[in-house]
């Protein structure tokens, strides 16, 4: 199965000893070796605890996210152990005033108060030196399991050809839009006649609302009748850019696009679609939009232009709109934003900075360039992307399908396999140094999936070639294997970190999520939560009255960190669509994690997981069966 694939350019020297999975920079800083990495044009070498290497990553100012999930039993209470937390931290958790702990909680972040009643009022002091310190913010209670966010669906409508639509409640983000310490939702609203790129037809407009865990609505975005309602139109990002302590929202626009405050952008009257509902004329812009107003701050041009429709792979409007979108710590420190257009032919990234109320264009990669035109980077993109540190410079490349592009917009490889649909990125084997790279191929003739060195892209295992592959999951879902295990739709077998056959796949193969109270993760497919095991799965939570979303894709709004300790909430919207039901695990656990909206590369993830295909989050460490100590990360907040 070990099949190196040509790629380019040429492998580098490995970065890091074997003896030690790369656990962010911390781990970096501790080891006393030299990190090779690209710097514009040459090779640099980096010196551990060099200013560059130990630069520390702007993140979230969050408060102590405290949540209370009622069972039977009592109450689960957890809260957030955050970057900027000594690591010698404990806890003490009050209820009403009274310390309910007998002594400070040191092995994890959550407590188990036997008895208490659902409407229970918790709050967590940290214990730093012996010294107790203030209040947190009292607990978001989850009285039956999970908590109810209400959301307001927009009015119907009917379409030119006569055909009527409602709305429904589809992919949701957080970021802490008024900077008060705790995140807000932002979500996409769906007409029920939203279009894959492939379907003619016209579809109502894109809403997107920010909405506080109280069911506040701060704001409404209608992006028009211009910017069509699909899949693979609108991917927004949320995430503090400016370093002010309050996320900005960053979307494609159009002409007739009105923002939170009202004002529309461009032309309020012009109607660029044509006999088929698609959009194959008239400006394209990218806007910054204040994210507790919904202000429009900046708009620019969209970049790239849509310029010949069939330059992009068709002339009827297919390939011409697949738009990805991402955020990424391109200096290292701060973050910045990716929008990406086309990749079954050509594809162009752009990344952008926001700074001081304006968009600066970074660098823009292009396949037809010069530089990278005949190098087998074009034709490779997914319908996801994946942001992660892959060559240990402190810098995030872009891994874009089978190929990646460097921090500074340069190609850094391609395996040449092509497209697929799923994509897997983080600390996949533990036994060997660097991040690995799990993906599935739409082209029957290439590998069904194949796990690579996500450094190289040199192909460290790979399956059987003569089917589209359409879904595939890489995490550690069995503890009788060591690191993550890999399936797909196409294989028959669930299989090791090293490609070798473990047998029965698992159930589904979707989403995951850290649920239970083991590192090892759990399956997470439409309504329901199971737990892998060798002879069937064990369901460990059915979702009552919500619905998935994407068709066959059966996704959440949003599953993630996003309260808590480091255990993942799940997000689906009611039947009715007229809230956002968050189920939090009422599972105690003696793990201790940072919280992951801490670890960079799982809050990129977060931000990213809207994306067309939605993916689920991996941090930048193994979290698993047998890992070792769980790093802390290098981070500041603004």
């Amino acid at each position: 199965m070990q099949h190196p694939h040509p790629h380019t350019p040429a492998p580098r020297p490995p970065l890091r000893p074997p003896t030690h999975r790369r656990r962010r920079r911390t781990a970096v800083l501790a080891a006393a070796v030299a990190v090779t990495g690209l710097v514009g044009a040459g090779l640099t070498t980096l010196t551990p605890g060099s200013a560059e290497a130990a630069t520390a990553r702007q993140v979230e100012k969050l408060d102590r996210g405290v949540v209370s999930v009622h069972t039977d039993s009592g109450n689960l209470v957890s809260w957030r152990w955050l970057g900027t937390d000594p690591g010698d931290v404990s806890f003490n958790v009050y209820r009403a005033g009274t310390k309910v702990n007998a002594t400070p909680v040191t092995g994890s972040t959550n407590f188990f108060h036997a008895g208490a009643p659902a409407q229970a009022d918790y709050t967590v002091r940290a214990v730093v030196g012996g010294v107790e310190q203030a209040d947190s913010v009292h607990a978001v209670q989850l009285r039956t399991g999970y908590k109810d966010v209400p959301i307001s669906p927009p009015a119907g409508g009917t379409t030119p050809d006569g055909v009527a639509y409602t709305y429904e409640a589809n992919d949701a983000s957080v970021g802490d839009l008024d900077g008060d310490g705790a995140l807000e939702f932002v979500l996409k609203w769906y007409p029920t006649n939203a279009k894959d790129n492939s379907q003619s037809g016209y579809t109502g407009n894109t809403i997107v609302d920010a909405v506080e865990l109280d069911g506040t609505r701060l704001w409404r975005v209608d992006l028009g009748r211009n910017i069509r309602s699909g899949a693979h139109y609108t991917q927004f990002q949320v995430y503090d850019y400016d370093g002010d302590g309050k996320a900005e929202v960053a979307m494609k626009t159009a002409d007739g696009t009105k923002d939170g405050t009202g004002a529309v952008i461009g032309s309020s009257t012009a109607d660029h679609r044509n006999s088929s509902g698609y959009v194959l004329s008239g400006p394209e812009f990218l806007t910054m939009f204040n994210g507790q107003t919904g202000k429009a701050m900046g708009t620019v041009d969209h970049v790239p232009a849509r310029g010949t429709v069939s330059s992009w792979g068709d002339s009827y409007g297919n390939r011409v709109d697949r738009f990805l979108a991402g955020t990424a710590y391109l200096d290292g420190t701060r973050p910045s934003l990716v929008m990406a257009r086309g990749y079954y032919t050509r594809t162009v990234i752009a990344a952008w900075d926001w700074r001081g109320g304006a968009f600066t264009r970074r660098w823009t990669f292009d396949t037809n360039s010069s530089t990278n035109s005949g190098k087998g980077y074009d034709g490779q993109g997914n319908h996801a992307l994946s942001v992660a540190d892959v060559d240990a410079d402190g810098k995030d490349e872009i891994v874009y399908g089978a190929m990646t592009v460097d921090d500074n917009g340069s190609g850094l490889w391609t395996t040449r396999l092509g497209h697929g649909d799923a994509a897997h990125l983080g600390d996949l084997v533990p036994s060997r140094p660097g991040p690995e790279y799990f993906k599935v191929s739409e082209d029957t003739s290439k590998p069904g999936s194949w796990m690579a060195d996500a450094r190289t892209g040199q192909i460290l295992w790979q399956t059987a070639s003569g089917a589209d592959n359409g879904r595939g999951v890489a995490a550690d879902v069995y503890a009788g294997s060591a690191g993550a295990e890999a399936w797909s739709a196409s294989d028959t077998t669930l299989r090791s970190a090293t490609g070798a056959s473990l047998g029965r796949e698992p159930s589904s193969i979707n989403f995951v999520t850290w649920w239970d109270g083991d590192p090892v993760r759990e399956l997470l497919d439409g309504t329901r939560i199971d737990k892998y095991g060798t002879s069937g799965d064990t369901r460990l939570l059915t979702a009552s009255g919500v619905h998935s979303n994407n068709g066959t894709k059966s996704t959440p709004s949003l599953s993630g960190d996003i309260l808590g300790d480091w255990r993942e909430e799940v997000v689906w919207p009611t039947t009715d669509n007229k809230a956002l039901r968050i189920y939090s695990t009422p599972v105690e656990t003696g793990t201790r994690i940072t919280t992951l909206l801490h670890d960079t590369q799982y809050r990129t993830a977060l931000a990213w997981q809207n994306t067309a295909y939605n993916q689920p989050p991996h941090p930048s460490f193994f979290i698993g069966d047998g890992m070792a100590t769980a790093p802390r990360p290098t981070v500041y907040t603004p």
